[in-house]
């Protein structure tokens, strides 16, 4: 509900509120419609909102075929995958901005290696200012039955909420697609 709506609806119910009070002498009566009236504006508001609520309750999962991955977005607007990163599951935010897969240091440490020890050779422009960058390969990486092995990389020194799958590892697809609220990519 817009919050123009909301206001001309809250405006009606002080014009008829006393309207109302004066039809109904008895208490019992109003406070069962004013009830009924707040059962009705948020029905009307969840119905209004369906999509957002329905994907805070059932989040929607990537559909994965032979050679066909489907990803639906999630309900913030992101393409969301996890993948198997050297036999660990890593929750990828997909970002055909990135020129690489970019690993949280976490996510680094997870799949085995050590963020302390790498070479922070490399220098990344982000949304954030500049973070200094370790190229590393990734030994496999795993979706579905889809393996690839040797995948460049880099970990990010910067705080980064969530891993990037980039384009190092999407452009081993054919095709990258994006239809309405869904990602399709096709080996």
């Amino acid at each position: 509900m817009e919050p123009s709506q909301f206001i001309i609806l809250a405006l009606v119910g002080i014009v008829f509120l006393p309207l109302l009070v004066s039809l109904f002498v008895n208490v019992t009566q109003l406070r069962n419609l004013l009830l009924w009236g707040v059962i009705f504006v948020g029905a009307y508001t969840i119905a209004d909102n369906w999509d957002t609520v329905r994907a805070g309750f059932l989040p929607q999962q990537a559909v994965i075929t032979d050679s066909r991955i489907e990803v639906p977005k999630g309900f913030d607007n992101h393409f969301r995958l996890t993948l198997q990163v050297n036999d660990v599951p890593v929750e990828f935010l997909v970002d055909t901005g990135a020129s690489q897969v970019v690993l949280s240091t976490r996510d680094a440490e997870r799949i085995g290696l050590d963020p302390r020890n790498l070479a922070y050779i490399g220098t990344a422009f982000t949304a954030n200012g500049e973070v200094a960058t370790a190229p590393v390969r990734l030994d496999s990486v795993t979706l579905g039955d889809i393996r690839d092995t040797r995948v460049r990389a880099s970990v990010n020194s910067g705080n980064m909420d969530t891993s990037l799958l980039g384009m190092s590892y999407l452009n081993r697809f054919e095709s990258i697609e994006i239809r309405r609220d869904l990602l399709i990519l096709n080996r």
